[in-house]
């Protein structure tokens, strides 16, 4: 009997960290840069999407589309020639929604120095189904003591969403209430 099967009906069974962590490596090309001569940041964007997708869709097992980026960080210049290693982990999963952590590290093509932190990253994902509504995803089981870490820091940015989610809000009915239309 498989774990999924003893699961209660409509449950599915929790996944640990590492079953959906993953690396996208990319070597940028001048087709990637700005007018400044680096790789343009929306390229990396993309990395980052692409990477937290492949992530979030292992894990949920399924479809599973951006909801959310928060705090993307561009540390350092990304140049023409740089590998870059987008490195992807979910740190929290709720009902049907999945915070994923990514890393980007850029080294040298041609050089054998160590890869250099360049920029970082929260996304949130929800998995969808057939007909894109939301569906439930496995519970995220922290392995280590930097993944409990990442598991607890991603509550209190989920709360800190919420938060900031309802008091928008709140202004904008306010707003509404007063007669003052934007």
């Amino acid at each position: 009997m498989t774990d999924q099967a003893q699961q209660p009906e409509g449950e599915v069974p929790d996944k640990p960290t590492s079953a959906s962590r993953t690396t996208l490596s990319h070597i940028m090309t001048g087709s990637d840069t700005n007018l400044l001569g680096t790789v343009h940041g929306g390229v990396i964007m993309k990395l980052v999407d692409d990477a937290a997708g492949a992530v979030a869709g292992r894990h949920s097992g399924g479809p599973a589309v951006t909801a959310s980026m928060d705090e993307m960080v561009f540390l350092e210049p990304v140049r023409v020639g740089d590998l870059v290693h987008v490195r992807a982990q979910v740190n929290w999963t709720g009902r049907s929604s999945m915070e994923v952590g990514v890393r980007v590290m850029a080294e040298r093509w041609n050089e054998s120095t160590p890869a250099q932190q360049v920029g970082s990253a929260y996304l949130v994902f929800a998995a969808v189904d057939e007909e894109g509504k939301p569906r439930r995803v496995p519970q995220v089981v922290p392995e280590t003591e930097r993944d409990k870490r990442r598991y607890q820091e991603a509550q209190i940015r989920r709360t800190h969403r919420l938060a900031r989610r309802r008091a928008i809000k709140d202004l904008r009915e306010k707003r509404a209430a007063e007669g003052i239309d934007d």
